[in-house]
């Protein structure tokens, strides 16, 4: 199933990402935004086309995706529904319960909002960002409300079906704390340990590792919409800092025993430190695999690369000529030097195949 006919409200990156992967799929995309510039972008790169301001000509459409900020959802389904734009309305907002309460408190038609959530993105932002593909096996959380309609639900849920995402079913107040868990918490993390390198001295920074950089990648993102986000699920992310902060806490008190300590540490102490490690260990295998269930394992082949156009092409070109699939890669930079060190990971049986095609290349592999 899939909606005849949606329009979307927003052409940012998100937006304009569900434009595109509704066009795919043959589905007629009307386009609005606040700014002309950025809606005339999106109907340039082939979105949809411009939302008259009398609405579709053939009347509602299926559809109608609210592609705002959390806090402009509900005066944005408040005006849509006045002027009858769609038969159902849904948002992607990254908080749930704010939304749902603002639309309550304008006295919007709850019986056709049906709330959902695309957890995917990238680090830019705008629509000359979006991608079709942006949502393929990707959740989509839809919260449907004790108000909603049954046709509603049904067509709200089409929308992440046709984007090729996995509909995850969840309450507003259960989306909010599990984001805070699995994305706002983290965010926050990152910026944390990001905002003590303003500080660092050069000479350290100098020594930066693949380490550093995973862990405040995301600290780069755009303040405005981290400001708005956390600002509307402050409650729920404010827990789950407080739970890290209390891991970090212990991981201090068993650091500064250990170094208070005559000579490495007790062996209690260092049993503690142990089993902290280990604890998040468990946490890291817990997170799902790229398909969905347990994270397989996977075992990492490092090869030493130059530096220079085309290198990683003729890698994954020999990897791919051996039949040998690379599930994920890293890249460690040598400072000062012409190379680089790509990490490879692929399945256990298909290190050995795959050291032996690399090193028979010219490649220097490390298993």
């Amino acid at each position: 199933m899939k909606p005849a006919s949606a329009i979307v409200i927003g052409t940012g990156l998100i937006g304009t990402s569900v434009a595109l992967a509704l066009r795919d799929r043959g589905v007629a995309v009307w386009l609005a935004d606040a700014d002309p510039a950025a809606a005339k972008l999106a109907v340039d790169i082939g979105a949809g086309q411009l939302l008259p301001d009398a609405g579709p000509e053939a009347g509602p459409a299926d559809v109608a995706v609210l592609a705002v900020p959390p806090p402009a959802v509900a005066a944005e389904l408040h005006g849509a529904q006045r002027r009858g734009l769609a038969r159902c309305y849904t948002d992607v907002a990254s908080v749930k319960q704010q939304p749902v309460a603002g639309a309550r408190e304008l006295g919007c038609d709850l019986t056709s909002y049906v709330p959902g959530h695309p957890l995917s993105g990238r680090e830019r932002s705008g629509p000359a960002a979006a991608r079709a593909d942006l949502f393929l096996g990707r959740p989509w959380v839809i919260c449907p409300l004790p108000e909603n309609d049954d046709q509603a639900i049904s067509l709200v849920e089409s929308v992440p079906e046709a984007c090729g995402a996995q509909v995850v079913a969840a309450s507003p107040a259960e989306h909010d704390q599990w984001v805070a868990l699995v994305s706002h918490a983290p965010h926050l993390v990152a910026v944390a340990m990001a905002a003590r390198l303003t500080v660092a001295p050069p000479s350290a920074l100098a020594l930066a590792g693949q380490g550093l950089r995973d862990v405040t990648r995301i600290a780069a993102g755009d303040t405005g919409m981290w400001s708005q986000i956390l600002s509307a699920n402050a409650g729920p992310v404010s827990s789950v800092l407080r739970d890290v902060a209390a891991e970090l806490t212990q991981a201090a008190g068993i650091l500064d025993g250990l170094a208070g300590a005559a000579g490495p540490g007790d062996e209690r102490t260092r049993t503690e430190l142990a089993a902290l490690l280990e604890r998040g260990g468990a946490g890291v295998h817990r997170i799902p695999g790229k398909r969905g269930g347990p994270a397989p394992e996977f075992a990492t082949v490092q090869v030493v690369i130059p530096d220079k156009p085309g290198e990683l092409a003729r890698l994954f070109l020999a990897a791919g000529e051996a039949g040998i699939n690379i599930e994920d890669i890293g890249i460690e930079h040598s400072p000062g030097l012409p190379v680089g060190v790509a990490e490879l990971w692929v399945r256990p049986e298909a290190v050995g195949p795959l050291t032996g095609v690399l090193a028979a290349a010219g490649w220097p592999v490390r298993r």
